[in-house]
């Protein structure tokens, strides 16, 4: 009896720790949104992207279900950046959603890096 309250009891926390990154990720589109209409920063990120191009980088976006995304930067549009994955596939990011751009990680010989730490 005691253990079966234990397992609901986590259960309902693992649900309110779920809710709350789901309304905080909404928020986030939200407030990004809404900062599209201003349209005042998308000319900047566009500006500052344009230096990865043919670089292999690692996209930080807010929507995306795995922390990042990693590719070569192919053209970056108005509203988007085309990605050259490594296995061939294209993908194309809206810059509106991205938070951060970094280009990957290399070692002094210029291997890349096995482990990548954010």
């Amino acid at each position: 009896m005691d253990s079966t309250y234990l397992f609901l009891l986590a259960i309902l926390i693992l649900v309110i720790i779920h809710r709350i990154a789901v309304q905080r990720r909404a928020a986030a589109v939200r407030h990004i949104l809404n900062r599209k209409k201003q349209c005042k920063e998308n000319s900047a990120m566009k500006e500052l992207a344009k230096q990865f191009i043919g670089k292999e980088c690692m996209i930080y976006t807010i929507a995306s279900n795995d922390s990042n995304i990693q590719g070569v930067i192919r053209e970056i549009g108005d509203g988007g950046m085309l990605i050259e994955k490594t296995a061939g596939e294209k993908e194309i990011i809206n810059l509106d959603f991205i938070t951060r751009i970094r280009e990957y990680p290399r070692k002094k010989n210029g291997k890349k890096k096995g482990i990548v730490l954010d």
